[in-house]
């Protein structure tokens, strides 16, 4: 059986064009040919035109389509019209500001053929545009990229990362598409909206599974306003406020068994690297390294806290008696 691929790319800023060319020609070059190319453009009509001008004379209509974001501003909305337009049995999804390597398809194709897959993602590598000393690999989540504490080698995982996903349609047309109530709107760094929809598969279908292929690689580009402390902050109390948000769509149990081990586990060790690395090879940034691994701990934890108290509260606010004027 032949499997088609569509390959979805989501893109809201013109700031980012020459990122969004670079990522559709990463795809043009795939080993393994993608079936179509769908990009979708979130709210800007004036990138909307300028792509399909720049795209015009280069004989692709058939290969690459252009297509407006027809649902709720933001990522999850232009990832469900991506999905809509689309017609391949399986969606790639890359995002804006990343390249993929010319195998990229072809490491996550072999997974089409595994009926208990229901779908794949691979390493996103950071192509850092600033000094990333002092930012700790435990927490390069914060700008989209594999992190500390993911597997080494081919395996099974709970959730994908959006920058560099493989799903299944059939996953979507049984579970539904991205929570437009989630994940990033413009430049807001809220998050989580893939880890939501891989744990609803994941429920629908317990005996199947999302496999983590680190051939499959990206390079995600890191700007330098995304490697300061005021980002890392933001980030990753926005990320408390989005497991909260998956929590209590999911549920506690599902949404946070992944983060149970990489706190137990994965930060403490984080942190003595940092503090080894200081004290044995006079590295400054290790304690930095340690430091930010606290800090972001303590930030992710209260904004977890803090939208869980703010869901509880719009509860009880509509569960609340309406007084009778009479």
């Amino acid at each position: 059986m032949t499997n088609t691929i569509s390959v979805i790319i989501c893109a809201y800023t013109e700031k980012r064009w020459d990122d969004l060319i670079a990522a559709i020609e990463s795809v043009l070059r795939q080993t393994t040919a993608a079936n179509e190319i769908v990009v979708v453009i979130d709210h800007n009509t004036l990138l909307l035109e300028r792509v399909q001008r720049e795209f015009a004379g280069r004989s692709l209509q058939t290969l690459v389509q252009f297509v407006a974001n027809e649902q709720p501003k933001g990522l999850s909305g232009a990832r469900n019209t991506g999905i809509a337009v689309s017609k391949g049995d399986w969606l790639a999804f890359l995002d804006d500001d990343a390249t993929a390597d010319v195998d990229w398809l072809a490491h996550l194709s072999v997974y089409c053929a595994q009926p208990a897959v229901m779908g794949a993602g691979g390493m996103i590598v950071p192509r850092w545009e600033a000094d990333p000393a002092w930012f700790p690999v435990e927490f390069y989540w914060v700008v989209g990229c594999t992190y500390r504490g993911m597997p080494i080698n081919a395996a099974p995982v709970r959730n994908l990362i959006g920058a560099n996903m493989f799903i299944r349609r059939e996953v979507f047309a049984a579970v539904g598409g991205f929570h437009v109530g989630m994940g990033r709107v413009d430049a807001i760094p809220l998050g989580c909206e893939e880890t939501e929809v891989c744990i609803r598969a994941r429920q629908h279908w317990p005996d199947r599974q999302f496999m983590y292929e680190p051939a499959a690689r990206v390079h995600h580009r890191v700007p330098a306003d995304r490697i300061t402390y005021r980002y890392f902050r933001s980030r990753c109390y926005a990320e408390g406020l989005s497991k909260a948000a998956v929590s209590r769509l999911v549920g506690a149990g599902d949404g946070l068994s992944s983060e149970r081990s990489y706190t137990l586990r994965i930060l403490p060790s984080g942190v003595l690297y940092g503090l080894r690395d200081m004290l044995f090879k006079a590295d400054v940034n290790g304690l930095k390294r340690a430091v930010a691994i606290v800090t972001g701990l303590f930030l992710t934890t209260l904004g977890f806290l803090a939208g869980t108290m703010q869901q509880s509260r719009t509860v009880a606010a509509a569960s609340a008696p309406i007084d009778n004027p009479a």
